[in-house]
């Protein structure tokens, strides 16, 4: 399965939907500067647009975020170099701000 890391925004959390269902990849880790560990469960379980999570168990635990058998790591860097997605595993990182919109910009 492929390893996904990535921003909790919108577009973040349509992934972890996708992965926890499609169950060909698995989110590893979550790097959110501006949103908490708990208003993470939250806005998973409760997301305004797609509606409430009816897939299983949404927690945090230990300073992860729990969704069914995933446990996500998490970390809250504003620089994207002081990021450690390879410790968590991460295979690709879903590039989902905005900001970094060149291989350049994403590479730095």
């Amino acid at each position: 399965r492929l390893h996904l890391g990535f921003r909790f925004g919108r577009i973040g959390r349509l992934v972890t939907r996708a992965a926890v269902m499609g169950g060909k990849a698995e989110v590893v880790a979550i790097n959110d500067p501006f949103i908490n560990l708990e208003y993470m469960a939250y806005m998973f379980k409760y997301d305004s647009t797609h509606g409430a999570w009816k897939h299983g168990e949404v927690k945090t635990e230990g300073g992860k975020l729990v969704i069914g058998s995933m446990r996500i790591a998490i970390s809250h860097e504003r620089d994207p170099a002081n990021i450690r997605w390879g410790d968590a595993g991460v295979d690709y990182v879903v590039e989902s701000t905005g900001v970094f919109t060149t291989i350049e910009k994403a590479s730095a």
